[in-house]
């Protein structure tokens, strides 16, 4: 895109045009690469820097729990539903990966979560009406 800034601000003769390329479109290209971003989240507080950065709109979070599992089961499950809240506002989607790992995506991304197959029913377990 160019702009005849001489012109527009009444210096130069008139003559003679001068023209400034600008790529308005460089900013944007660099600030929309997505980062998967690793985090421990070792107490309550440390999940503000994980809300931050998922509200950047560009990170995808993982995030270790294992510290925070072992140390406060209370503080980790508050964490944990703060974060989701935030994924579910951000509509994004949020999910474990074993038994110490969380993934949370912002909406451009999403988890894929197998479905659980069908258990069989004992018949003594089943209530047919």
């Amino acid at each position: 895109m160019a702009f005849n800034f001489k012109g527009l601000f009444g210096g130069g003769n008139g003559n003679e045009e001068e023209y400034l390329e600008l790529d308005l479109n460089a900013a944007k290209k660099e600030d929309s690469k997505v980062i998967v971003k690793p985090f421990v989240l070792r107490d309550y507080e440390g999940m503000e820097e994980i809300l931050n950065a998922l509200r950047t709109g560009y990170t995808i979070a993982v995030i270790d729990i294992k510290p925070l599992k072992s140390k406060d089961l209370i503080e980790l499950k508050r964490a944990i539903s703060k974060i989701k809240k935030t994924v579910d506002a951000l509509e994004g989607t949020i999910a474990g990966f074993g038994d110490n790992i969380v993934l949370a995506t912002p909406s451009f991304a999403h988890i894929h979560k197998p479905s659980m197959p069908e258990k069989k029913e004992n018949a003594k377990d089943r209530w047919d009406y």
